[in-house]
């Protein structure tokens, strides 16, 4: 310890900072996996007790990192070793970018001396992660560690959020300094506040007051910027039409009658044609992508569209408005409200018969399934689930099939419950974020819903919820094919089943009950009222192997270059 000008500064060595930048952060949990470069930071983490997953797999490491994030509204923290182990990062580094979610990523450098030598286990992990971060660095002077560290963490929450990788060179982590962390963030450029001009709300409101069938259309950002509160007072206030994308699910109660459901490539009949033939598209945190705009040259046709977005990059990237609220939803929202209280117009009366006309449209293709016989159908199974979990619960998915009958049967009731990979759409995802998602919230029920190909990706993970004692339920749609891919290949392909097909001899009860998981198996319909209420009320994790229809198509369904009232209808 060393007293300067009245300060008192800490000599400790780079791993030792490391951890005591984590301590000053908040950060009570972090994932990972060591490695030979990171050996002197796990050795300080041995000493100090610092709490640490170890997972199977480096993937499965950073997608815990970001179900945690998902699911706490913190910041999720991963550590890797340098090569193989920065590499295995990458998927997940791009999952979270996709979705925006905060994360910081530390992973191991060799040495400065081996730095750019083609040295044992050395990837140039600034280069491959630079189009996948919101921001990252290389730390080569263990004097640089904690402003770096208080940086990363200041812009991976702060505006839109992100993940950020910190490379460290292995020689850091044991050269000792005098240890002091910053106060504030100085960054050039940025200042993650993010402010906008009023007029611009007063220009949608504008517009508001000359529309007739307005139409809400909100999305994940509602979830990352903790502004659903306001939204359903704005919704309510107007009294109009309400759809989401997936990512929203859970800002606005799925039974409230204004509310039409998700929108988009698999999403209700009442959301996108409610979209299509709205005149005003209010759209509140959402980035228009590809899966939810259909052909975008015939995207809400009759409609002026509004954007409250935060990055200025996304505003008129995809979908070109009409007007923009450029500016954080913690800044423009309560305005947009307060604005609105002001006015002495009844929107609700004005857009009753709108609102009773898009909820009669819905009416007529509501989300359903049809009961054949014993076998299981997917819907039937997640309704039946939704029914018995508590308002509270986290349902977690993989990507597929099983994703989208999640996503119109499941219903969830509040934001950061249901966790999805849905920019990247990555397989795998759901095992280990649905693990780090109950480590953040060991309170909630935790479910995941997943597929007999996406469980594979990270299965190993199985072994790390039996060895910490994870509660997590894991439900397998399991339909001996690659479920999505097996539908596209029916209905455009002529039913060419090319290397989609699983009909292996994989038995995942036993590979759960070897990994110390509690395994079962539902096979009749029935056994949805016999034996899975009880399965989900174990006060442990537990596999739950349910066999259904291999043929089974998710509806209704917008083909490829097709306007959202294309659809292809029918039942699941």
């Amino acid at each position: 310890m060393t007293i300067f000008k009245g300060q008192i500064f800490l000599r400790i060595n780079g791993a030792q900072a490391v951890l005591e930048c984590l301590k000053r952060e908040g950060i009570d949990l972090v994932f990972g996996y060591p490695g030979g470069v990171v050996l002197k930071l796990y050795d300080e983490i041995y000493k100090a007790k610092f709490p640490h997953i170890l997972t199977g797999h480096e993937q499965g490491a950073v997608h815990a990192a970001d179900g945690y994030a998902r699911a706490t509204g913190k910041v999720g923290v991963v550590i890797a070793t340098s090569g193989p182990g920065a590499a295995n990062l990458i998927t997940g580094i791009a999952t979270a970018n996709m979705d925006s979610i905060p994360l910081v990523c530390i992973t191991g450098q060799v040495a400065n001396p081996a730095i750019g030598k083609d040295s044992f286990q050395e990837v140039d992990v600034c280069g491959i992660t630079t189009p996948i971060t919101k921001h990252n660095y290389l730390v080569k002077d263990v004097k640089d560690l904690p402003r770096i560290l208080k940086e990363a963490f200041f812009i991976a929450r702060t505006g839109r959020p992100g993940p950020v990788s910190i490379d460290v060179a292995a020689d850091v982590f044991n050269t000792e300094f005098e240890f002091n962390y910053p106060e504030n963030v100085e960054l050039r450029g940025y200042s993650g506040k993010y402010t906008g001009d009023e007029s611009e709300i007063d220009a949608v409101i504008a517009a508001i007051e000359s529309s007739e069938k307005p139409l809400i259309f909100y999305g994940g950002g509602v979830v990352l910027s903790n502004t659903a509160d306001e939204l359903r007072a704005i919704a309510k206030r107007l009294g109009c039409p309400i759809v989401s994308t997936i990512m929203g699910l859970g800002c606005i109660d799925p039974d409230d009658r204004q509310y039409l459901g998700f929108a988009g490539m698999h999403g209700s009949y009442g959301a996108n044609m409610a979209i299509q033939n709205s005149d005003l598209i209010i759209a509140i945190g959402m980035r228009f992508s590809d899966r939810v705009t259909g052909r975008v040259s015939d995207f809400a046709p009759n409609a002026r569209i509004v954007h409250f977005e935060l990055d200025p990059a996304e505003v008129n990237k995809n979908v070109r408005v009409d007007y923009r609220v450029l500016g954080d939803l913690r800044w423009s929202l309560p305005i947009f409200r307060t604005k609105l209280d002001t006015l002495p117009t009844d929107f609700p009366t004005w857009y009753a018969n709108w609102l009773q006309s898009a909820v009669d449209k819905a009416a007529e293709h509501p989300f359903s399934y049809k009961v054949e016989g014993e076998e299981i159908k997917p819907g039937a199974l997640i309704k039946k689930i939704s029914d018995l979990c508590d308002e509270n619960t986290i349902a977690v998915t993989d990507v597929g099939q099983h994703q989208m009958w999640a996503a119109q049967f499941f219903k969830t009731k509040n934001p950061r419950q249901f966790l999805t990979s849905g920019g990247l759409g990555t397989m795998g995802y759901g095992l280990p974020a649905a693990m780090g998602a109950k480590l953040g919230c060991p309170n909630k029920k935790v479910v995941l819903f997943t597929g007999d190909g996406s469980i594979m990706m990270n299965i190993q993970e199985l072994a790390t919820i039996a060895d910490n004692n994870i509660d997590v339920k894991v439900v397998i749609v399991h339909n001996f094919i690659l479920g999505m891919v097996g539908q596209w290949q029916r209905l455009f392909y002529n039913h060419h089943y090319s290397q989609s097909e699983l009909k292996g001899k994989r038995d995942f009860v036993k590979i759960a009950e070897a990994m110390g998981v509690k395994g079962f198996r539902l096979e009749k319909a029935e056994e949805l009222e016999t034996k899975l209420p009880e399965i989900l009320a174990l006060n442990e994790a537990a596999v739950i192997d349910v066999i259904v229809p291999e043929e089974e198509n998710v509806l209704p369904m917008v083909p490829g270059g097709k306007r959202l009232d294309q659809m292809v209808l029918g039942t699941n």
